[in-house]
């Protein structure tokens, strides 16, 4: 079982909810050496893999929207694995809705969205996605919230994420 210092969380809990989160995916990080592969998808749990891909979907969310969190290569990971109703039974209702209708606009594109791309392809993705701007603000508005319920969730449950020493 991964571990998480209980000082660091106490610490980070008081700074906040993406605080709390971050010792979790630190330490999640550092187990698979800072990258998710085949070979060390294994070192982790269901709840572990959940909190992991919320992160990176977060992250790219922040970053760039869904072309980039596919250009990424994080599609497969979020919208094919069990991510949305993982994130639903972790209390986030509004965001397992919000990728399930992502995902209704990611499957049937995987191949145009998933290709190589130049800067400027890339650049082209989000002219020719559009579709998926909606969807951005709708994730701006309930991010916060969201991510409340997922920490309270991880607080309420915190045996399946880490072990506290």
């Amino acid at each position: 079982m991964i571990q998480v210092k209980d000082k660091a969380l106490a610490e980070a809990a008081e700074k906040g909810m993406d605080e709390f989160l971050q010792v979790f995916i630190d330490a999640y990080l550092a187990e698979i050496g800072g990258e998710l592969t085949a070979d060390n998808m294994s070192k982790l749990n269901a709840s572990q893999h959940t909190l992991l891909a919320w992160h990176f979907f977060t992250t790219e969310m922040r970053d760039g929207g869904f072309v980039q969190l596919i250009q990424n290569g994080y599609g497969a990971y979020i919208f094919i694995n069990p991510f949305a109703k993982a994130i639903k039974q972790f209390g986030a209702v509004e965001l397992s809705k919000l990728i399930y209708k992502a995902r209704d606009i990611y499957e049937p594109n995987r191949k145009e969205l998933e290709r190589e791309t130049t800067d400027e392809e890339f650049n082209a993705l989000y002219v020719d996605f559009e579709v998926f701007d909606d969807l951005e603000e709708i994730y701006f508005d309930i991010e916060e919230h969201q991510t409340a319920l997922i920490a309270a969730y991880v607080d309420d449950h915190i045996a399946e994420f880490a072990e506290i020493v």
